[in-house]
């Protein structure tokens, strides 16, 4: 998928959502056991209530290459349109990372892979080798332990997520490069923005992890929209009883009303 065909399935959706199946069998509703392969069973129920409502799908391959491989070939065969992000977070030596771009560029056709630059260039530009496909590089997370090395800062005061932005600006354009932006991180998204003006951003931290929409559309929506807003647990664990997909088809739906005020508010929609 294209930039200019990710923008036009924003603004035709009204949504820069994307639903995050990081699938964990202990927290899956009792109705789905009594199904031959649970996982697969539940990410199907979850996209088939929440599609009408996003733009992208995050599939996470947690439990099984076989759920994984499924989920992937059901959104194929019946949301051929949904950009596909397989949350790998991938990034070794320049031969290893060949294969990895393989496995999930070639073999299973994902869209857009995450990938951890910490080991540098030749680490990353084997996944950029591929039209129409995404590398979303780690640059600002969420978690509490961001704060060991993304936030420290060079003698000259530049902190090591600013050096990550610029330097690989220099392998990637803002075309088939994305960076993850945790939405906790706030009001730091305009220091993201400063650095990296027009690339889309992977925002996961909305909802359970307590990530404000309105501060991270505020902050680091562009005129392009350039961002994909993650949900998963507010989402795909809002119920665990037998309606858990109606329930979690609801909740899509309220967070892509809110997408669709912020977009219009920007003038983008």
């Amino acid at each position: 998928m294209t930039r200019q065909e990710l923008i036009q399935q924003i603004k035709q959706k009204r949504s820069f959502l994307c639903v995050g199946l990081d699938t964990d069998p202990k927290k899956l509703p009792a109705c789905v056991f009594d199904l031959h392969n649970p996982i697969f069973e539940f990410n199907k129920a979850i996209i088939d209530a929440t599609a009408p409502y996003f733009a992208f799908y995050e599939a996470y391959g947690v439990d099984g290459l076989m759920a994984f491989e499924g989920t992937i070939d059901y959104l194929h065969e019946n949301y051929p349109h949904h950009l596909i992000i397989a949350d790998a977070k991938r990034g070794d030596i320049g031969n290893t990372s060949k294969m990895y771009a393989k496995t999930f560029f070639e073999q299973y056709d994902v869209d857009a892979l995450t990938v951890a630059p910490y080991m540098g260039e030749d680490s990353v530009t084997p996944f950029l080798g591929y039209d129409g496909k995404w590398v979303i590089l780690l640059a600002l997370t969420s978690n509490k332990g961001s704060q060991d090395f993304q936030l420290t800062e060079d003698k000259d005061g530049e902190r090591l997520f600013e050096k990550v932005l610029l330097k690989s600006q220099q392998w990637g354009t803002p075309d088939n490069m994305m960076y993850v932006v945790g939405a906790t991180q706030g009001r730091m998204f305009e220091d993201i923005r400063r650095v990296a003006p027009h690339h889309f951003l992977l925002v996961p931290g909305v909802g359970a992890q307590g990530g404000s929409l309105h501060e991270v559309c505020r902050y680091g929506m562009t005129q392009d929209c350039g961002l994909l807003v993650n949900s998963s647990r507010g989402i795909i664990y809002a119920s665990t009883a037998d309606d858990f997909d109606a329930v979690a088809g609801q909740k899509a739906h309220e967070l892509q009303q809110e997408m669709a005020a912020e977009l219009k508010k920007a003038g983008i929609v």
